[in-house]
């Protein structure tokens, strides 16, 4: 089976890496892909919202299986543009734009958590025409508050504002300066929850799940979760936390309604569900839905599955999975990103990276960069997951800093606490 996944990040390239060791692959394309992905599979120049690229692209290389990894080809309907060509015997993982929802409309997810009876914490949803009434529910409400940009922002639409005045500057950046254009047209006003935050993660075929291994995400710039949010800092799987209570009433308060809600409203969904949870006193609340996998979620996840994951994704889109857990490693992965300096504001690309071929006790899963010659050179953000496995967490964070010190470019920026608050 040929397959194609979409997307240039350190998700796509850890599920490159992941299905590459299958026995039933036969050739993995990524597109666009990155410096990373070509030393797995063939990187194809694709422009992941031009569906007809893609869907020329499907035929042109026999795709038996496509992945759609990131949020916006999702949220734009990319799964039902592909169904609508019912191209013969192609399987899809990912949502529809229907039910991409869940992620791209922080209201719409509202909504249906609390029609399933899930966990999450009190909203309101306002729009733009209501500065002034927003402002004075939020003034007359509790601090701190949560204010989340209904749109897809990645990760710069949300805010935890401890006071009147932050976040009243908060809402003149999204509807006085506009800074995330018409992702902000609607504003989600939540209360805040004080607890611990955990991710967890399931494939379904819209009814049964595979439940896939738990992960804790660092979204803040520096250490200590001080500066602004990114898309991630680093990771940790398993979370210490996780006991089976705790398992058990995920699955049976967030999970399984999750899937009732889904059949309910009749929306077709076959690809990974991310639930972003925070821990209040040993119950799981919701922040969020993902429709896809995180990163650098997927770096820990998928380093310590200890099963083909390509027969997984096929039995997901022919709707023929029982309800399990997957075969799951006991040892401890970390991921630490590894940062372009100025991340996540303005940063430079186009720094020659050095070391990569040093590391020996870690995995290196490309983020963003690029094939320059014979070199490998900054290309976003973040740059590079470096990602290691151990007993336990100290074990996992001495091999990744010992590691992660053997790389080298201009600029380079790194958290040097992951995994510490979890010791």
């Amino acid at each position: 089976m040929n397959v194609l996944i979409i997307g240039s990040g350190g998700r796509e390239h850890t599920l490159a890496w992941k299905i590459k060791q299958s026995e039933q692959v036969d050739k993995i394309y990524i597109g666009p892909g990155n410096g990373g992905t070509e030393t797995i599979g063939i990187n194809l120049p694709l422009d992941i919202l031009n569906f007809e690229n893609i869907h020329q692209t499907i035929l042109e290389h026999n795709i038996g299986l496509i992945i759609i990894g990131p949020e916006d080809p999702l949220a734009l309907g990319v799964v039902n543009f592909l169904k609508v060509k019912n191209i013969e015997g192609l399987k899809i993982i990912g949502p529809s734009k229907e039910a991409a929802q869940l992620e791209s409309s922080k209201d719409y997810a509202k909504e249906f958590l609390i029609e399933n009876q899930i966990p999450t914490a009190k909203y309101k949803t306002f729009t733009k025409d209501e500065y002034h009434y927003t402002l004075k529910y939020i003034k007359e409400g509790n601090f701190p508050i949560v204010l989340k940009a209904d749109g897809l922002a990645a990760g710069k639409g949300v805010a935890v504002c401890f006071d009147f005045e932050e976040a009243e500057q908060f809402l003149n950046q999204l509807w006085i300066e506009n800074k995330l254009g018409s992702a902000s047209d609607k504003l989600v006003v939540e209360e805040f929850l004080d607890g611990i935050e955990v991710s967890f993660f399931v494939l379904t075929d819209g009814k049964n799940y595979y439940l896939l291994p738990e992960a804790k995400d660092y979204k803040r710039i520096g250490n200590d979760n001080q500066g602004p949010n990114t898309g991630g800092m680093g990771t940790v799987s398993p979370v210490p936390f996780v006991n089976e209570e705790f398992k058990t009433k995920v699955i049976q308060q967030v999970i399984e309604p999750t899937l009732e809600g889904i059949q309910k409203r009749k929306l077709d969904y076959k690809g990974f569900i991310f639930f972003g949870l925070i821990n209040v006193n040993g119950n799981p609340f919701v922040i969020e839905y993902n429709v896809r996998m995180g990163d650098p979620e997927t770096e820990v996840v998928l380093q310590r599955i200890e099963e083909d994951l390509l027969p997984l994704l096929i039995h997901t889109a022919d709707s023929s999975i029982i309800n399990r857990e997957v075969k799951t490693s006991t040892e401890t992965a970390i991921c630490v990103i590894l940062a372009s300096g100025g991340y996540p504001n303005t940063y430079e690309k186009g720094f020659n990276i050095q070391g990569l071929n040093s590391v020996t006790d870690s995995i290196v899963f490309h983020c963003g960069t690029k094939q320059s010659g014979n070199e490998i050179v900054t290309n976003g953000g973040r740059v590079l997951a470096l990602t290691s496995k151990g007993h336990n967490i100290l074990d996992a964070r001495e091999k990744a800093y010992q590691e992660i010190k053997k790389i080298h470019f201009d600029y380079a920026y790194y958290r040097t606490d992951i995994g510490l608050d979890l010791i």
